[in-house]
């Protein structure tokens, strides 16, 4: 027959608690072992095995003990760490806690009953029929839950209630507990360690190293604060911009510092941007180069990213930045172009040059048509302006035509 206990179970640590909570506490039962029904929350495996522990050590189940614990901790070895739950199988459930089919049965039911362990899906012995496999059942999920008597003894606030509860604080009675508890392991952690004393006498008839030709390493330089590294190199400023292009064309090479930090921002970039989380790091880091070498931030790159009101998802994400940066440099680059003075008269004085005047001609005569006509009009309705200047005049004076063609 096999071992009541596994050798596993024997190692366990038992949990100290302060109080016991008021006897007797009822089991739970029925539909209330489900997931759908269960008044317990969801845990991951870390804090669920505290609080089993703790349920097991309070005797709040008759028949719970080390076995109870054995069996728990074979679960939450294998449970998904973020969701709590676990494949059960109650064959290899017991080769691995070396208890015998009966005694792994009746703990799992312990665990249901203790409010420890609801059931997500039910298994059953029906054939799935898969192809390849002559018989396959469906196995049964559990999933992890801290019951409310752990709560309420630990002083826990929770928000919400049943499967989907969460811990949002703790009480006042709740917040000594921690305090006393940490101070308890604070002194057993400071207590110390009863070392035997070395022997160093059988040391003594030895020779010693022989001489020779050692490399001899550099020395830190504790009093000027500084190691190895010289402080011109040390003192680089990490926001320094980027040097200038090669005369080959090619980008000069990118100094550490320029690409942790580039590493750094992109990281925080591509999760707060949806669109371009499935983009590899270094090649998003890449296309950003042209934001990230103008010192911007992370806020302010993901606000220009954010800026592009994408409703759709690029199927790449990366070459669509670096075909929009590229068309926002080149519409930089004609803006800066057009606004050279050889676009322009030296003298302000007179009429301006322009590439195409004879397109600007046009423009302007029609707006002296436009502005004569709407002034006949006004005229006609009595809605004329009070003052006496003529703009329409003006633009025709201007180009050296009269507006009474246009009245």
């Amino acid at each position: 027959m096999k071992a009541a206990v596994g050798a596993k179970s024997t190692r366990l640590p038992s949990v100290e608690f302060d109080e016991i909570p008021l006897m007797p506490v009822s089991v739970v039962l029925g539909e209330a072992q489900n997931v759908t029904h269960t008044r317990s929350r969801h845990a991951e495996p870390r804090a669920w095995l505290r609080a089993v522990r703790w349920l097991v050590d309070a005797g709040i189940h008759p028949r719970s003990g080390p076995a109870t614990v054995a069996v728990a901790q074979d679960l939450a070895d294998r449970m998904d760490y973020r969701r709590g739950l676990v494949m059960y199988g109650l064959d290899a459930t017991a080769r691995r806690t070396e208890l015998s089919l009966a005694t792994v049965k009746r703990h799992v039911k312990v665990l249901r009953e203790l409010g420890a362990l609801a059931w997500w899906r039910h298994g059953s012995k029906r054939n799935l029929r898969l192809p390849g496999r002559a018989y396959t059942a469906t196995a049964t999920i559990y999933a992890a839950v801290i019951p409310s008597v752990y709560d309420d003894a630990m002083g826990h606030r929770l928000a919400g209630s049943g499967y989907e509860a969460r811990v949002c604080g703790v009480t006042e009675a709740g917040r000594e507990r921690a305090v006393t508890a940490l101070a308890a392991h604070s002194a057993q952690r400071g207590t110390p360690v009863d070392n035997k004393p070395v022997d160093k006498a059988s040391s003594g008839g030895r020779e010693p190293h022989s001489l020779g030709q050692y490399h001899k390493s550099l020395e830190a330089n504790v009093e000027s604060g500084s190691n190895y590294t010289s402080r011109q190199r040390a003192s680089l400023d990490t926001e320094s911009p980027a040097p200038e292009k090669s005369s080959k064309g090619r980008e000069p090479r990118r100094t550490a510092r320029q690409v942790q930090r580039g590493i750094c921002i992109t990281r925080q970039v591509r999760a707060r941007v949806q669109w371009t989380q499935g983009v590899r790091l270094r090649r998003l880091e890449y296309v950003l180069r042209p934001l990230l070498d103008a010192g911007l931030d992370v806020d302010t790159i993901a606000a220009e990213l954010h800026s592009w009101m994408l409703t759709w998802r690029p199927a790449r994400p990366a070459e669509y930045i670096r075909v929009q940066l590229a068309k926002q440099a080149a519409a930089e680059h004609t803006l800066a172009v057009l606004g050279t003075p050889e676009y322009w008269a030296d003298d302000v004085t007179r009429a301006f040059v322009a590439p195409c005047p004879d397109l600007v001609r046009s423009v302007m005569d029609g707006l002296a048509v436009g502005l004569a006509t709407y002034s006949a009009m006004q005229a006609e309705l009595g809605l004329d302006d009070l003052g006496d200047h003529d703009a329409a005049a003006d633009i025709a004076a201007f180009l050296g035509t009269s507006t009474e063609g246009a009245l």
